[in-house]
């Protein structure tokens, strides 16, 4: 049985970008309820839309974190994405538990330490 993290098959060969794209979807999940609020202060044509706008959301907000960082959003190293990871725990602490932080923080590294 393949184990995944974040969409990315851990027993295959990760890259930069699959781990970036991790990095999005595990903000994605974690931050879904406040998202979520936001729906309620704007219209959406269909869930699709809004979906997409959550989506959008967290990669400006990651793509800031590179920023921050002098990293390169489309061409991360593992460096790189160490510290785009520190600063986004920085970030969910204004809104998470720091167990649920450690927990995906740990589930992150967990595909950084593959590349």
């Amino acid at each position: 049985m393949d184990k995944k993290c974040y969409g990315v098959d851990l027993s295959k060969d990760i890259t930069p970008i699959m781990v970036r794209d991790a990095i999005i979807e595990c903000f994605v999940s974690a931050h879904s309820d406040v998202l979520e609020m936001m729906k309620e202060c704007h219209e959406f044509k269909s869930r699709q839309e809004f979906e997409e706008m959550k989506q959008i959301d967290v990669k400006l907000l990651i793509k800031s974190k590179f920023e921050e960082v002098g990293a390169d959003f489309e061409n991360p190293s593992k460096k790189n994405l160490i510290a785009v990871i520190d600063k986004l725990a920085e970030f969910a602490r204004n809104f998470r538990r720091p167990e649920i932080i450690k927990k995906h923080y740990g589930q992150i590294m967990q595909l950084i330490d593959k590349l």
